[in-house]
């Protein structure tokens, strides 16, 4: 339980940390709008390079509190937990340092610019916002459906804070295949936003329900005491009182 109690606490700090680092990274993140991407680089060097790496720690935070999460959540649901750990640890992370590694790039090319590069440039920076307004939002709302779908049907949180998460995912997504149609609906992100920093306070304040926890536990236990007795069904002769066969 101890183990369990901690597990909750680290996801909360965690969820805090990947979304303080997140906007910090976009008050910092220089705009790259114009025709000049080398210059507005080298220009915002030092701004450039703090929020990739702010953007670095948010991905670490938010895929290591998939793999924190899994031993608990393997005891409810062990395919979508794993599945969780893939979306948001692997395939989002990967996105994270994907788009960071461009960043560097951009930082690297507006050093010594020339007129070859600008094109170029300009590549990557479109290549950058379909990483992070696309790519990025697949792993995310898929991973966070599993998250969440675990926590309602186990019981792990109350159900009010899962709901709002399973409702809030179809509204993120939403807004992000708006964007790609040239639509500005960022505020449907809000409420899953919002609801993950609930989340984060709850489980540091109250972590996962003892009661839950409780449930697997005797079931565990259970299923491993009836497999250790080896009980084994009499044969029909026994039943019928005759000699057995």
């Amino acid at each position: 339980m101890k183990s369990d109690r901690r597990a909750a606490t680290l996801i909360g700090v965690l969820y805090i940390i990947g979304t303080a680092a997140g906007v910090a990274s976009a008050l910092l993140s220089p705009s790259l709008a114009g025709g000049n991407v080398l210059g507005q680089v080298a220009a915002h060097r030092t701004e450039a390079i703090v929020s990739a790496l702010l953007v670095l720690t948010m991905g670490f935070s938010l895929s290591a509190l998939a793999a924190v999460f899994y031993p608990v959540g393997r005891r409810f649901n062990e395919t979508l937990s794993m599945g969780y750990v893939i979306f948001r640890g692997a395939l989002e992370g990967m996105v994270y340092i994907v788009g960071v590694y461009l960043t560097f790039v951009l930082v690297a090319m507006s050093a010594e610019p020339s007129a070859a590069a600008g094109p170029i440039a300009s590549v990557l920076v479109k290549a950058q916002g379909v990483i992070w307004d696309e790519l990025g939002v697949l792993p995310f709302v898929i991973g966070a459906a599993m998250f969440y779908w675990v926590l309602y049907r186990a019981r792990l949180v109350p159900r009010w804070l899962s709901v709002w998460g399973l409702v809030g995912i179809p509204l993120y997504a939403g807004a992000a295949f708006a964007n790609m149609a040239g639509l500005s609906l960022g505020w449907l992100m809000a409420p899953l936003a919002l609801q993950e920093m609930v989340l984060a306070v709850w489980l540091i304040a109250k972590g996962f329900d003892p009661e839950a926890l409780a449930r697997t536990a005797d079931g565990s236990e259970q299923a491993r005491v009836t497999a250790g007795r080896g009980i084994t069904l009499p044969r029909m002769g026994s039943v019928a009182g005759g000699d057995p066969a």
